[in-house]
């Protein structure tokens, strides 16, 4: 076991933990938005349909959400944050098994089966040096965008800059998500990595907390910088945010820590996971960013 590698991934999963039940005292619980999506369910397109029957817009049914969630009883914060937490993941894990999905789902699945098929000829394609570098590339820019998101939601909470918070708060929200999808998927999957075993990805072989699939640090990177990124969409916060989780996932990849496989499917569910909550759970009354 390279011990090496799960350090940050372990960090961000106790603190999505324990910060779980820290969500926003302005947002009341309700039914989640019902929006349907696509890419495996989880990115926003096309009309939206409500329970009238009538086709809106994303932001119309959003916002019909949320005012519906103003008639709903007001709980204590950790009961709130609970029932939060079972509301997104059961959106999370439903969403590919809606009809207007399926296509998505047959495209992402192809795409992904084809890359299983390659995974070892590319790798033994890649360089065998600077894997070090590549490795602490990674750690830094996931440590460095970490740092970064925890010190917007410090100055939110100092300044009381509403939408600084809502953003600390979502990013919360994300990576608990995100840990309660990359968790389970590490056992069953239990994928080597390219440097274990056999160095052909074998599934079903490793077993504990640092498998090859999903690949954690593109997951909890992408999450965090698509929250960030819909929070401000300047052109140059997008920049930096994508930007830093584009360095990670290739630096697993030249890293040898994942293969190309691992680094798809889970940089597009990251990016996924980050949408979901930021258009399920964001306040059009804290930001400006948020559909109305």
């Amino acid at each position: 076991m390279h011990t090496h590698r799960i350090g940050p991934q372990i960090a961000l999963a106790a603190l999505a933990v324990l910060t779980f039940p820290i969500t926003s005292p302005c947002q009341t619980v309700g039914s989640a938005p019902r929006v349907e999506n696509s890419l495996i369910g989880f990115l926003p397109s096309g009309p939206h349909v409500i329970d009238s029957g009538t086709e809106t817009s994303p932001q119309d049914s959003g916002a019909s959400s949320r005012a519906l969630n103003a008639d709903q009883p007001h709980h204590g914060l950790i009961v709130r944050s609970v029932i939060r937490g079972l509301q997104d993941q059961k959106g999370l894990y439903l969403a590919p098994f809606k009809p207007s999905n399926l296509k998505w789902d047959a495209l992402f699945l192809a795409g992904t089966g084809a890359l299983i098929a390659t995974d070892r000829p590319a790798d033994r394609a890649l360089p065998n040096t600077h894997v070090d570098l590549y490795r602490n590339i990674t750690n830094v820019s996931l440590d460095g965008t970490s740092a970064t998101l925890i010190g917007l939601w410090a100055y939110g909470i100092k300044k009381k800059d509403e939408h600084a918070k809502e953003t600390g708060e979502l990013e919360l929200e994300t990576l608990a998500n995100t840990f309660l999808v990359y968790t389970p998927m590490q056992f069953i999957a239990g994928r080597e990595r390219p440097e274990e075993g056999t160095g052909d990805g074998r599934f079903g072989v490793s077993r504990g907390f640092n498998t090859s699939f999903p690949a954690g640090h593109p997951m909890f990177t992408w999450a965090m910088a698509t929250v960030v990124a819909k929070e401000y969409p300047k052109p140059w916060v997008k920049l930096l945010a994508y930007g830093a989780a584009t360095s990670v996932s290739m630096g697993r990849f030249l890293g040898r820590e994942h293969f190309a496989s691992d680094i798809l499917v889970w940089t597009v569910l990251g990016y996924a996971i980050g949408s979901h909550i930021f258009h399920t759970r964001c306040n059009p009354e804290r930001s400006d960013a948020c559909p109305r």
